[in-house]
């Protein structure tokens, strides 16, 4: 490159670097150069929103030194500009958050104009500018940090992120965008946070009206010390972070009670009817954010057999093939297996329950290894009447879980 062409490390690479935690990828900011001259060079243009290259040996994204300006609502209405008297200070200006933008030099030393340095000590997620409105997928950036690192959100930073929720602009992310960063929150350390960030500044209520009306609705003290449904959501959610279980059953334990948002007020705490609501509610939200067939998938079986599952002891044989059967469970035990999952997640999600047993899930397993080792294919081989295959079939598998739920059944 030209000797007047600079390049700096920008971003998550330098936080993570100065947080003292694995640097995954690098993003790099390249000053007083042009696109004719980064293809000149060998770097392969991929930006289609603004100039960016990948490095012709690491493959590493390169982005010319850019400013913003805002020309219409939501988070592609952008003019950019991107040219060789754009400065790095100029380009660090436009991001989001202070503990973005730093930058670091080829030799090491560091360029902090906004003091993100300072916030990163503290603990502090604080805009760069006022710029930071004009992007709301920056509010849900800023969730899914704060349930990352546990930072806090500075307090003019959170009015900010109220006042675009209020203004409408928030209206303006389109449902792959927030199924992305809901899916990231999901997937973080603590995702209960992503959730309170985005409650506090009712934004939740926006993009997720079915989990923010769960808060402050009762359930029975009895079962669920913590009584409010959407406190028990947060603690399932992150009940399934520690256990570092997939995105699909995270999603699950994020919806799995909602449909007792709508229990009929003269009926609570209790929540007669609420699986089947619940996966109404989840079929409209899937639809609505575009979820994956697979997340959405378990999350309706969660929603509709989590209180059976949590019975599992109490059901008769013939009450958990049909379990069984509703599942799918003959084809797909390892979505089953997630489905447990959930459950016992469920059941953690409780004030002083965290570190309870949950042996329904090892008994339901046992039961369904049991039916599945039913030999269908040589029942059908004596079978004249092809029609009473599958009923035969039944019977054999609810037989074999009989042995089982009842050892001493058919003994004098």
């Amino acid at each position: 490159m030209k000797d007047e062409t600079k390049i700096y490390c920008v971003g998550g690479a330098v936080r993570d670097q100065l947080l003292g935690l694995p640097v995954q990828d690098h993003d790099w900011v390249v000053v007083g150069s042009t696109p004719e001259n980064m293809v000149a060079q060998g770097f392969q243009p991929v930006g289609k929103d603004f100039p960016v290259f990948l490095h012709p040996e690491t493959y590493e994204e390169y982005a010319l030194a850019r400013t913003e300006r805002k020309t219409a609502r939501g988070y592609k209405g952008f003019a950019v500009y991107a040219a060789p008297d754009v400065t790095l200070e100029q380009d660090l200006l436009r991001r989001d958050f202070t503990i973005n933008a730093i930058a670091q030099d080829v030799d090491g030393n560091l360029i902090d104009p906004h003091h993100g340095i300072a916030d990163l000590r503290a603990g502090i997620l604080r805009h760069v500018s006022t710029a930071f409105s004009e992007d709301p997928v920056r509010i849900l950036r800023a969730a899914r940090f704060a349930a990352r690192f546990g930072f806090v959100i500075a307090p003019e930073t959170l009015t900010l992120m109220r006042d675009m929720t209020n203004n409408g602009e928030v209206d303006a992310l389109v449902a792959e965008r927030v199924w992305q960063e809901l899916a990231r929150g999901l997937m973080e350390k603590k995702p209960s946070r992503f959730f309170e960030t985005l409650r506090s500044c009712g934004t939740l209520a926006k993009i997720l009206p079915e989990v923010d009306a769960l808060f402050g609705v009762p359930q029975p003290e009895k079962y669920h010390p913590e009584i409010d449904c959407g406190i028990h959501t947060l603690l399932v959610v992150d009940d399934a972070a520690r256990h570092d279980y997939v995105l699909e059953v995270r999603f699950a334990a994020l919806t799995h009670d909602l449909g007792k948002a709508t229990t009929p007020k003269d009926i609570l705490p209790r929540h007669i009817g609420h699986e089947l609501r619940g996966a109404e509610l989840i079929k409209k939200l899937s639809q609505r954010l575009r979820v994956p067939s697979d997340c959405r998938d378990l999350a309706l079986l969660a929603a509709r057999y989590h209180g059976d599952i949590h019975r599992a002891f109490d059901l008769r044989a013939e009450t958990i093939i049909r379990l069984f059967q509703s599942a799918d469970a003959w084809r797909r035990p390892e979505r089953f297996a997630q489905l447990l999952q959930v459950c016992a997640t469920d059941a953690h999600g409780r004030t002083g329950h965290e570190q309870d047993d949950y042996p329904q899930a090892d008994y339901l397993l046992q039961l369904l290894a049991a039916a599945r080792a039913v030999d269908a294919g040589a029942i059908a081989s004596h079978c004249a009447d092809q029609a009473a295959i599958p009923e035969r079939v039944r019977l054999a598998r609810v037989a074999a879980i009989e042995k089982i739920t009842q050892p001493e059944s058919g003994t004098n």
